[in-house]
């Protein structure tokens, strides 16, 4: 099967870099419509749908490659070897984030650098460690989205969107949401919210750049600081907005963030 067919690849931008951009839970590649336009000129932007989501190629969907998120990181890896001649700059939000960094992990000379918007590496408290739900929350969720998808989706968008000042924006998320298969949804939702991959954040190589947003329901700010900790060589950047999705509310401060992280790579 094709690559660019199964992950609906779409490249743009005119640069001699590849920047790789993926998207989180129930979203697909148009939700860097905002970001993605600021680096066409520096790198060649890659977009892509998780399989499973937007306008891949649902026959590929396997639930056991796909039931944890090594699956996706596998694709991450083939998609760069098919669109890229050397090592690329790879930004992931929420869900992304973690599978960017199982990649790079994995093969890591195919990255030049991490971006992780709004990550998190396990949703779930723990003692000491914040990661903004405890494990009933989750359960609760979990039990709504099994029982109710689309009213669970009306309901998280918006929540997960945040922008109160942009509400079209989680308009747009509840609609996302609401095309991706109930099915597949269940099994991503259940596979990201149940995921916990503190364990391999040490072994990190690649430099990274964190953006925290001040307010998200979703990754909240003890989770980026925790990170940052755990993972050598990384840096913490503080975005101020409201919600989850900073690339769509906060487009200009993302890039600035990205900009000045990648800065000193390309003297």
């Amino acid at each position: 099967m094709s690559i660019t067919l199964r992950n609906n690849i779409q490249i743009s931008g005119n640069g001699k870099r590849t920047m790789v951009l993926a998207h989180g839970f129930g979203c697909d590649q148009t939700m860097w419509r905002y970001l993605a336009p600021s680096f066409h000129d520096e790198y060649r932007t890659v977009l892509f749908d998780h399989v499973g989501s937007g306008s891949s190629d649902l026959s590929a969907y396997d639930i056991d490659k796909y039931d944890s998120l090594y699956g996706y990181a596998s694709d991450l890896i083939e998609i760069i070897r098919e669109v890229a001649e050397g090592p690329v700059v790879f930004v992931g939000h929420s869900v992304s984030a973690m599978i960017g960094l199982i990649a790079s992990l994995k093969a890591p000379q195919l990255f030049s650098a991490l971006i992780m918007v709004g990550p998190s590496p396990c949703y779930v408290n723990d003692g000491d460690y914040v990661g903004g739900f405890s494990r009933d929350d989750i359960e609760d969720l979990l039990r709504t989205l099994e029982s109710n998808y689309l009213g669970w989706s009306s309901t998280m968008a918006p929540a997960i969107m945040g922008a109160p000042e942009q509400p079209e924006l989680g308009v747009e998320l509840t609609n996302s949401f609401c095309r991706t298969d109930p099915e597949i949804a269940r099994q991503f939702a259940r596979v990201t919210f149940l995921s916990d991959h503190r364990a391999i954040l040490s072994r990190a190589t690649t430099p990274t750049l964190i953006l925290q947003c001040s307010d998200d329901i979703i990754a909240p700010c003890a989770v980026g600081e925790y990170l940052h900790r755990m993972m050598p060589g990384s840096t913490l950047h503080l975005i101020e907005n409201v919600g989850h999705c900073p690339h769509l509310s906060s487009p200009s401060a993302s890039a600035d963030a990205m900009n000045a992280f990648l800065g000193p790579m390309s003297l």
